[in-house]
């Protein structure tokens, strides 16, 4: 049955918060979490909970982090996440590249020890939101993507966002992992049962497989974007690389080629990368918006190749399936809503998404 909004963004919140998260702290993670699910990125909502519970139970998380600003310009700033989930340490890098490119026309934040912190677009629509354009990367904690050529796997999926304002409600909003498919939808498919799509997964040997388990338990590898090195996956290899660079090396935190890459004692030290810039530092704010407004209307307007399918550009299906869900409620798959039951039992959270879905 779908869930509407709020019952699930409370959902994920009181989980949240029996596992000792700071109220406030809770509601904001909340929040991004079930921004994705509204928007349709399903790999990056509530399904993560069943992640974060792993995490929790090997201690690996610190629940009651306190993120912090260390280093610090008129144009910059180094975040230190505490060890706890990504979300909140997130929204305050961001929050301050957007206070930064108010005053100074731009503002880039890194982020170090942190974890997972949901769908890059969130963070990236906050500077749409603000009139700004924004750019978000980060690298990632599973190891499961093997660069072009290699039998070995050295990255992630290594996700990246891009954002600009237009017409109001409607940025130009791009995001997107540097493999064929982000691994939470390979994930997904293996909550339900269900084999992958062609593409998305090779065996350890480099063949096609469509087996969700492939990467994750059996020596598999996701595939670079491009696929193949026919089709060119050296264009995903080096976007990955590039999303590394800017997450790891330039926060500090530990490098996805490091053999004690989330291996520490506790936490596990991902690194994310914020920028916010004032297209003000160029012309009009105005005329700029403006012009995106204009282009992106302009690429709507291409003949479609199916006349039931029209041409969108980026963000526009997220928007349109908030919309639907909004009116609707999310969908919540009946075994992840199992799992997600168990989990709230056994952390003593109530239990407040529909029984019919989790029978």
């Amino acid at each position: 049955m779908p869930v509407p909004y709020e019952t699930h963004r409370r959902q994920i919140e009181t989980i949240l918060a029996a596992w000792g998260m700071p109220a406030e702290n809770a509601s904001k993670t909340a929040e991004v979490m079930a921004w994705a699910d509204l928007h349709g990125i399903d790999s990056h909502g509530i399904s993560m909970l069943t992640v974060y519970n792993e995490r929790v139970r090997e201690g690996r998380i610190r629940m009651d982090a306190k993120p912090s600003v260390g280093r610090e310009s008129p144009v910059s700033a180094a975040v230190d996440g505490d060890g706890g989930l990504g979300h909140v340490p997130s929204r305050l890098a961001m929050g301050t590249a957007i206070a930064k490119a108010r005053t100074s026309g731009v503002g880039i934040v890194t982020v170090r020890n942190s974890a997972h912190f949901g769908a890059c677009g969130f963070y990236a629509n906050m500077a749409a939101e603000a009139g700004l354009v924004g750019f978000v990367a980060t690298s990632a904690s599973g190891i499961q993507v093997a660069p072009t050529g290699g039998a070995e796997a050295k990255l992630g999926t290594d996700p990246l966002a891009f954002a600009a304002p237009g017409r109001d409600g409607e940025p130009f909003l791009l995001d997107m992992a540097t493999t064929t498919v982000a691994a939470g939808k390979i994930r997904n498919k293996a909550n339900e049962g269900l084999p992958c799509p062609p593409g998305w997964v090779v065996t350890k040997d480099g063949l096609p497989s469509t087996d969700p388990l492939e990467a994750r338990e059996k020596g598999g590898f996701l595939t670079p974007l491009g696929g193949t090195p026919e089709g060119s996956s050296h264009k995903g290899y080096g976007l990955a690389a590039m999303v590394n660079i800017l997450g790891s090396c330039m926060s500090g935190a530990t490098l996805i080629t490091d053999p004690m890459h989330t291996k520490e004692p506790t936490g596990m030290d991902i690194g994310h990368f914020f920028m916010a810039i004032d297209p003000g530092l160029f012309r009009d704010t105005a005329d700029f918006r403006d012009d995106v407004a204009t282009f992106c209307d302009a690429l709507r307007a291409t003949r479609p190749t199916d006349p039931d399918q029209p041409v969108m550009v980026a963000g526009d299906p997220e928007r349109r399936k908030a919309a639907q869900r909004g009116r609707e409620g999310i969908p919540v798959a009946r075994n992840l809503a199992g799992k997600l039951k168990a989990i709230a039992q056994e952390s003593g959270a109530a239990w407040l998404l529909d029984d019919t879905a989790a029978a």
